[in-house]
């Protein structure tokens, strides 16, 4: 059995939350821990957190976490909720220059090399830097929940507060976003890719531009995801997989500093008291 113990971790994304029938809505959280060490956060049923305890992405938090049984990905930790403690955010100052430098130790230079380093290592979480980034949209296959998964959604725990009993019912996506991109591998040609984001940003402004611009939603979607983060911002993937099936990669998290020709450093990376 594992064994529960208290780590600082600094919140990097959270996908976009699935039906579950025992925590009725769950997220997969990526972050650092306060050594520099990779984490997948599992399961994460966040729009059920009290609100003191939503964290953000950027965020340095406290829990209790334990290696994950029943996923052998080195990553994979499970958490207790109820320990969650909010610490400080780090801002994005210097073009982002303290964030970059705690996800730089897992930057890797191509597709094909975090591939290879999956197979070699089992590692599964790691930043990739694309380019000639193309947003495909597609209609999803199933565009609503099914009756089993809305029976999982609907149920109220004995414990729920008055404010997780009046959340609005999470909402299915009916499109599935990709990007196809090129990456580079030891010098040769570009290679293409194509892989799925799951990244909960990214289905959330999909959901402003419904409200904002209503049928005109597309043109405001790829706008920012597309033209702007193409044109003004530095794009890194932050890429995952899946845990049934280990090499089939998502993109989990999108990392957008600004564009900058040298990035100031800071003389080390603090990491937040208590």
């Amino acid at each position: 059995m594992s064994i529960y113990h208290y780590e600082k971790l600094l919140i990097l994304t959270k996908t976009y939350p699935s039906p579950s029938l025992k925590y009725r809505e769950t997220s997969c959280v990526a972050a650092l821990n306060q050594k520099g060490e990779m984490r997948r956060i599992f399961p994460v049923p966040f729009r059920l957190l009290d609100g003191q305890q939503q964290f953000q992405r950027w965020e340095w938090i406290k829990a209790r976490v334990a290696k994950a049984t029943g996923d052998n990905r080195p990553e994979s930790y499970r958490i207790d909720v109820d320990s969650i403690q909010r610490l400080s955010k780090i801002g994005t100052e210097n073009a982002w220059a303290e964030r970059i430098q705690w996800i730089s130790p897992h930057m890797i230079c191509s597709f094909d090399a975090i591939e290879a380093r999956r197979q070699a290592t089992g590692e599964t979480l790691g930043f990739i830097r694309p380019s000639k980034v193309n947003l495909i949209i597609k209609k999803s296959d199933q565009p609503d929940w099914t009756p089993e998964e809305n029976e999982k959604l609907i149920k109220d725990g004995l414990f729920d507060s008055e404010e997780v009993r009046q959340r609005n019912p999470l909402r299915k996506v009916p499109y599935d976003f990709y990007y196809t991109y090129e990456s580079f591998s030891d010098g040769s040609l570009p290679i293409e890719y194509t892989h799925k984001i799951t990244d909960w940003e990214v289905c959330a402004l999909y959901w402003r531009c419904i409200r904002d611009y209503g049928n005109d939603w597309e043109i405001a979607f790829r706008n920012k995801l597309q033209d702007e983060f193409s044109q003004t911002k530095d794009l890194i993937f932050l890429m995952g997989t899946m845990h049934r099936f280990r090499d089939k990669w998502l993109i989990v998290g999108l990392i957008y500093p600004p564009k900058v020709e040298a990035r100031q450093q800071a003389l080390f990376l603090p990491c937040p008291n208590d």
